[in-house]
């Protein structure tokens, strides 16, 4: 019976010395970084997920938009998806069925015709509330008026009106 096992995980005392020490002493710097100074340390976890990429590496990944969501081309998913969709990349992207794309400039124009319907109703409705919040302030200033008319007419008829003591 074979008492040797070939799993990684299974490193017999004679391996104590090799790579364990060195992974838990990263670890722990790891650790004490992300105490001490967060952004290095995550930095440093970024790098070794990247499987440790020489510096050339990495600014060639950068250079070439391995970081954008767009997938480098500087334009969004949706607006790449949108002029395919519309031909409007210049290439004249069409489905090649006259069916369809009679139902789909008719659909685009439908669209944009409730879009323009839409705005004219916002615009609109902003009008009515500038319209309505005037109105409010004039009837505040109406009733502050009529307050302060009746607060004059009752000082006049109690006899304490203004005086000139000149």
């Amino acid at each position: 019976m074979n008492t040797s096992s070939t799993s990684p995980w299974s490193c017999g005392a004679s391996h104590r010395s090799g790579p364990f020490p060195k992974r838990s002493l990263e670890i722990g710097a790891i650790v004490v970084a992300f105490v001490y100074w967060w952004p290095v340390a995550v930095a440093y976890v970024a790098w070794k997920i990247a499987g440790y990429p020489a510096l050339s590496q990495m600014k060639e990944f950068a250079n070439s938009g391995g970081f954008s969501f767009a997938g480098g081309s500087g334009r969004s998913r949706f607006a790449r998806a949108f002029e395919a969709a519309t031909g409007s990349s210049g290439t004249g992207a069409t489905s090649g069925n006259w069916a369809f794309e009679e139902y789909r400039r008719a659909e685009l124009e439908r669209l944009e015709a409730r879009r323009r319907a839409l705005q004219e109703e916002s615009r609109a409705l902003q009008e009515e509330s500038r319209a309505f919040a005037e109105f409010v302030e004039e009837l505040k200033r109406a009733k502050d008026r009529e307050q302060f008319d009746a607060f004059m007419a009752k000082r006049r008829s109690e006899g304490g009106g203004p005086t000139n003591n000149a």
